[in-house]
């Protein structure tokens, strides 16, 4: 039996405010390319990013700044703006006006300053998987941070699916208890019991599971569904265990993939306090099946909305009895050592 991380980085406030200022050097992902309408030139974005305005641009190359003007600190865009297209950023207080890239372009009545001095505040941008990902001076490209994970996942086609069904769950646990759940099966048994049914490894303690070839499904059945089958083609590059198996990434900081043979379910982790989380899943598809007439995702949905209802209800009674008094710290069982990452991943980074 080994130590969780001490109690106050589930329940205090000012240690997950240090935590948060950790994370925004932490390549993160933001959410769907396609989604946030930035997969063509011209076009823009606003996202959140860990409390921060930010916008993202496309102008041939993606672009990301504080959404805040360098003259007198109007915000130049409200942050409920939806995707749009735009050929310039225009401040709506005095008309200073930037280019897609950040470069100031025009400052009415201010022609004597060095418009180079007055850029707007970059943050590093990248795409991966179909996802847009952000950092602020981050210490690695955002390939290194993705270690083995694109090797990994590289028969599954995900930059090319399209969101089919989407989820939006406000929880209230800590991201960590979120993503420490995710990454062991030893509370499968007790929690999951229609999961279990489908993939009965699961329902062995967390023991002995097969993820680097992919978790086997009860016989006849080879997908997440409630049925266990689907009407849907598996992806087309697949091996012959990826066909019939399930295979899973915690990709930190926030994002959690679940891979079936013909979809997937991704989950951003959106930390808002120390004891709340907003959690996105959105189950994608090859878009030649959600062009379809016929296509109902609602076999996949239903199985994973159930699924993650019962995941949330055990995370948020883990957050309330951690905020109990009486609770002096948590334990490793020899079965999650996967659940340790978390631990090494997060205190490398806060320097504890």
């Amino acid at each position: 039996m080994e130590a969780a991380l001490p109690r106050e980085h589930y329940v205090d406030p000012e240690s997950f405010l240090r935590e948060r200022n950790m994370l925004r050097g932490q390549w993160t992902c933001i959410g769907r390319l396609d989604e946030l309408g930035l997969t063509q030139a011209g076009r823009i974005a606003v996202v959140d990013f860990y409390g921060e305005s930010i916008i993202v641009t496309h102008d041939g190359d993606l672009h990301a700044h504080a959404n805040v003007c360098r003259h007198r600190g109007s915000q130049l865009l409200p942050e409920n703006c939806p995707p749009g297209e735009m050929k310039a950023l225009r401040c709506p207080y005095h008309s200073w006006t930037y280019s897609l890239n950040g470069s100031l372009m025009h400052a009415p009545h201010a022609e004597d300053i060095n418009q180079a001095d007055f850029k707007l505040t970059a943050l590093a941008v990248e795409s991966w998987g179909g996802w847009l990902w952000l950092a602020e001076d981050p210490k690695h490209t955002l390939l290194a941070q993705l270690g083995d994970v694109p090797e990994r996942v590289r028969r599954y086609p995900l930059s090319e699916l399209e969101v089919g069904l989407r989820f939006t769950y406000e929880v209230q646990a800590n991201w960590k208890v979120i993503a420490e759940n995710y990454n062991e099966c030893y509370h499968c048994g007790p929690v999951h019991p229609e999961l279990c049914r489908l993939v009965p490894a699961f329902g062995g303690g967390g023991i002995d599971i097969p993820w680097e070839d992919g978790v086997p499904h009860r016989e006849g059945a080879w997908t997440f569904t409630m049925s266990g089958t689907s009407d849907r083609a598996p992806f087309p590059d697949l091996d012959g265990h990826e066909r019939v198996r399930h295979k899973g990434e915690l990709i930190y900081p926030n994002l959690l993939l679940s891979l079936s043979a013909e979809h997937a379910a991704s989950y951003l982790l959106l930390p808002q306090a120390a004891n709340s989380t907003r959690v996105v899943c959105e189950l994608l598809f090859a878009p030649d099946e959600v062009a379809k007439p016929t296509f109902n995702p609602s076999d996949a949905g239903d199985l994973w909305d159930l699924v993650n209802l019962q995941d949330w209800a055990i995370c948020e009674s883990v957050q309330r009895g951690m905020a109990s008094r009486y609770f002096r710290g948590g334990w490793y069982a020899p079965m999650e050592d996967n659940s340790l990452d978390i631990r090494r991943w997060l205190r490398a980074r806060l320097g504890d």
